[in-house]
């Protein structure tokens, strides 16, 4: 299983969730939803999502029970294959009758160690822990998990960063980040989209275009930015929406075509909505959170 606590969308559990993933048994996931009946099966995290503020404990009382019902041979499978074969990794270590992962944090690193089963976070201590009975798991995920760890190094990223400095990556970044600051986006004029409604995008996500200025859209100055740029386009303003704005927008039943996309913009889908929820979410509470007293 692999847990973790992260912000969710629906308004009615507090905005927290809990993911869960384990191998596929039917009387282990008759037990799971007969305990934890409002979780949802999510195909992209390749787990069961848990809402509510508990979520992390409930789960962590579910596993503890679950446990012993695992195959009582798989423990000592893995620790005789771990024993023959080890993984040798400063990121992997052995601790507490079970394997220790520590690592740098990324993304990308976080979705690999969620596939391995029976893969938990250990908050307090900062590390993954993950059973004997799992090895042969972690064997198949070991070679991108350590790759992607080693990446994420502080000095590979500084050389990495350093290696930009000077290039035209660099100033094409910079450029970009001095282009999101201005807060305006190249649009159609053939095609406006709504205003005051939000609205997905490409380079920015889901936005709110606040105006229109009607000034025209000089393609050579911002080609690198926006490629693709066709016809006449006209610069309009955009603003971040709130929290209350995104979950009021109606999502699209569709995905947007290719049409919709060479546009600039579309209606937003339920899971572009629900991204931009957790994101609002987040900022809300960083908001509170540094609001003076």
């Amino acid at each position: 299983m692999t847990e973790d606590v992260e912000i969710s969308d629906g308004a009615e559990d507090g905005g927290e969730r809990a993911s869960v993933s384990f191998p596929f048994d039917r009387m282990t996931v008759q037990r799971f939803r007969e305990t934890f009946p409002r979780a949802r099966w999510s195909d992209r995290r390749k787990a069961w999502i848990v809402p509510g503020k508990t979520a992390r404990r409930r789960i962590d009382r579910w596993m503890a029970k679950e446990e012993p019902r695992a195959d009582p041979y798989a423990e000592a499978k893995g620790r005789d294959a771990f024993a023959f074969e080890p993984i040798l990794s400063p990121y992997l270590g052995v601790e507490n009758g079970g394997l220790r992962i520590t690592t740098p944090y990324s993304r990308k690193l976080v979705e690999e160690i969620r596939q391995v089963p029976f893969a938990r976070w250990d908050g307090h201590h900062k590390v993954w822990r993950v059973p004997f009975s799992s090895y042969d798991d972690l064997v198949d995920h070991w070679q991108a998990i350590e790759m992607e760890a080693q990446r994420c190094e502080p000095d590979e990223r500084r050389k990495r960063a350093a290696a930009r400095k000077g290039t035209e990556e660099e100033k094409t970044t910079r450029r970009r980040a001095a282009e999101r600051k201005r807060r305006r986006i190249p649009l159609p004029a053939h095609d406006l989209p709504p205003s005051d409604r939000p609205i997905a995008t490409t380079p920015y996500g889901i936005i709110v275009v606040a105006d229109i200025t009607g000034e025209l859209v000089e393609h050579d100055e911002i080609a690198d930015l926006y490629p693709g740029i066709a016809h006449d386009h006209i610069w309009g303003i955009w603003r971040t929406p709130s929290l209350d704005e995104l979950v009021q927008t109606w999502p699209s039943r569709t995905e947007p075509g290719d049409d919709e996309r060479q546009r600039g913009w579309w209606l937003p889908t339920l899971e572009e909505l629900r991204v931009a929820r957790r994101a609002a979410r987040a900022r809300e509470r960083r908001a509170t959170h540094q609001a003076p007293a």
